[in-house]
């Protein structure tokens, strides 16, 4: 059977696309770093999702697949039609355009820089012990000069025990960064790391031991607690359907597909036979430092566009990452040769019990409804280098959708000397070791479709009434207003407003407000990105100046800070479509929401973080003529089959409660 549309590439499209992408070369041989299917044109999509529904023969529509590979230190783009097998388009791209770079690259610029003879010179002179050894993690190099590139990355260096695998060596940094030009393999020079409040350095010395403050519970010491088993139990099965890539839960219909760049997407959103959705994704995130200390300005990583979230996707684990009755999703990438790599389990799909739906005890009588919250959770987790993102698209059954992010890992540290003051932009989190204030920025993309494809966004303000008037004679009045974007670009924060965003569809009307049926963008006010204007890292993230714009739609416009991070100088992205000249009421149009949060580092991150928690709710405002979950059964314990703990009584399950 032919794949749908949506579905995700296949190990047989990666192995043809590649082959027929080599065999236009004859002696030059192509370096893959990506390869991935495209999205096909939307308006062919609507036609073919149109056809679906009403069950009419479905339109052919070509699997095309996306390959980036270098030649030489040249990058090059193909487009591959696997469905006719033909290679479609091979494009240069602009000098100096580096592309995502693959894990096996990394780890091989590791070894090199690891064993090159000026950086062992350099580690001699520390005159380490037997029980130490130096680890490095690879940087992507963020750009400070218009006039570099080339493919430049930096290794930032630690200390570990070299007597386990796990130590954690961000515990402690040196002094020294050697810059390496990744397709030549040439080293350019070794950048010496301050170590105080300004930025001086000092050359490299003998090494003072130093306590490792470890996370791994053979090494941190800690006593575990006593903890007993806690069970998700589905015994008739879960309440989902899965077929290939659709999902069916509790009214919700959409697609799953992982890629290997936003590490999935989801598409064709539906909610009781309603259209929500086209297509939901993150798009970016990039992560400046506020360290302001040469070398440590460069640190600004575009976890995406530089190397890919599906890329860098988990292998997710029964009873660890996902709880209960599971579907797993599988990820492919390419290896250098073009070659597919099987990325097991990057993406979980199961339910989860959150709480109270909704409650209300009648007082006079006593008598209660209750309905318990049911999510269905999409989930993938990112680790790239020292941080692990988690990403969970979150759907209820009263027609919400959450795009909840959960950050956790270990903190990019950098080196603090003994007697130094601790500088403003940083936190102390051990001995000789600080981690400095950054941000992470994610852009999420919502292609919505409230009721159909013609919609709009609005921003809804809440005002005082003028006071001592004969409409507000006590003063204590207030109302909304409303104001629509009419043309392309970005919504000002304004949380002394209560200022409010929605999607709105202005042509259905909803029969109990009278009013247009709208889905509500809900995200707390945040610092955006707290670089200059002036500097590389504000140009280059433009997506993260503003929490929420709008654009028209057009194809492949899917990445907020546009086709290639790596190395970019200025944003390629939003900066040129939110222009403020596409009409967008009304319109086929994108919402891109900056999710945004500034981490003010605590010694209770430090040596691994406990999650923190950020997200955007997707809410029902004005869609629904009443609440859609009054048909969710009520909660009871013959369903639920809860049961109670005596006093004092731990250890054993204990009678049951009554029925």
């Amino acid at each position: 059977m032919a794949p749908h549309p949506f579905d995700a590439i296949s190990p047989g499209e990666m192995q043809l696309a590649s082959k027929l992408i080599k065999d236009t070369y004859s002696s030059e041989k192509p370096h893959f770093v990506q390869m991935d299917r495209v999205d096909p044109p939307k308006k062919d999509m609507l036609i073919y999702l149109e056809a679906e529904k009403k069950g009419y023969k479905l339109p052919a529509i070509p699997r095309i697949v996306q390959a980036y590979y270098y030649i030489g230190v040249e990058l090059k783009k193909a487009l591959v039609n696997v469905s006719f097998g033909h290679v479609i388009t091979i494009a240069d791209t602009p000098k100096g355009t580096v592309g995502p770079i693959l894990p096996e690259d990394m780890i091989a610029l590791e070894d090199l820089a690891m064993e090159h003879p000026i950086v062992k010179a350099e580690i001699a002179k520390l005159q380490l012990p037997d029980n130490i050894v130096v680890r490095s993690d690879p940087w992507i190099y963020g750009t400070d000069d218009d006039n570099e590139d080339r493919f430049l990355v930096q290794f930032f260096m630690y200390l570990a025990d070299a007597t386990h695998s796990e130590s954690n060596h961000y515990s402690l940094p040196l002094k020294f960064c050697p810059v390496f030009e990744a397709l030549t393999q040439e080293f350019i020079r070794i950048d010496y790391l301050p170590s105080g409040v300004d930025s001086t350095v000092t050359a490299t010395m003998k090494w003072e031991p130093k306590p490792i403050i470890e996370y791994h519970p053979d090494l941190n010491g800690e006593s575990l607690r006593d903890i007993k088993p806690l069970l998700v139990s589905q015994p008739e099965g879960p309440s989902f359907e899965i077929d290939g890539s659709k999902v069916k839960w509790q009214g919700w219909e959409f697609v799953v597909a992982p890629n290997v760049r936003e590490g999935f997407a989801i598409y064709d959103v539906s909610f009781k036979g309603r259209s929500i959705m086209y297509r939901l994704a993150l798009s970016e995130m990039t992560v400046p430092y506020g360290d302001p200390r040469a070398p440590f300005h460069r640190k600004q990583a575009f976890d995406l566009g530089d190397c890919g979230f599906g890329t860098n996707g988990n292998h997710l684990s029964l009873g660890c990452d996902c709880l209960g009755v599971i579907k797993y999703k599988d990820c492919y990438r390419c290896n250098g040769d073009g070659e597919p790599v099987l990325m097991p389990n990057t993406v979980c799909m199961h339910e989860q019990d959150y709480g109270l739906l909704y409650k209300h005890v009648n007082y006079r009588t006593n008598g209660a409804v209750v309905a318990r919250r049911r999510e269905f959770v999409v989930q993938t987790i990112a680790t790239v280098a020292n941080y692990e993102y988690i990403v969970n698209i979150v759907f209820d059954q009263a027609g919400q959708i959450s795009i909840q992010v959960r950050a956790t890992g270990i903190l990019s540290t950098t080196p603090l000397d003994d007697d130094s003051e601790v500088p403003s932009f940083a936190t102390r989190v051990g001995p000789g070791v600080m981690a400095p204030f950054h941000q992470h920025m994610l852009s999420f993309r919502i292609d919505p479709a409230i009721d159909g494809h013609s919609n709009s966004v609005a921003y809804d303000d809440v005002l005082q009434m003028a006071p001592h008037t004969k409409e507000n004679p006590h003063s204590v009045g207030f109302y909304s207003q409303r104001t629509f974007v009419e043309k392309s670009g970005s919504i000002a924060q304004n949380p002394w407003t209560n200022r409010a965003y929605k999607i709105v569809n202005e042509n259905v009307i909803n029969p109990t407000t009278k009013k247009p049926v709208a889905y509500k963008v809900a995200l707390p006010a945040r610092n955006m990105i707290l670089g200059h204007p002036d500097s590389f890292t504000y140009k280059r993230a433009h997506f993260a100046t503003e929490q929420i714009w709008v654009t028209k739609y057009r194809d492949n416009q899917l990445y907020a800070s546009g086709e290639f991070t790596n190395q970019s100088h200025v944003d390629t992205g939003l900066k040129e479509w939110a222009n403020g000249d596409d009409s967008v009421r009304n319109e086929d149009i994108v919402v891109w929401a900056t999710l945004g949060f500034t981490h003010v580092p605590r010694s209770e991150d430090f040596p691994v973080m406990p999650v923190e928690i950020h997200q955007i709710d997707l809410v029902p405002y004005g869609f629904f003529e009443h609440n859609p979950a009054l048909d969710i059964p009520q909660a009871n314990n013959r369903f639920n089959k809860s049961v109670l703990v005596k006093d004092g009584q731990a250890g054993s399950c204990c009678s049951k409660s009554a029925l």
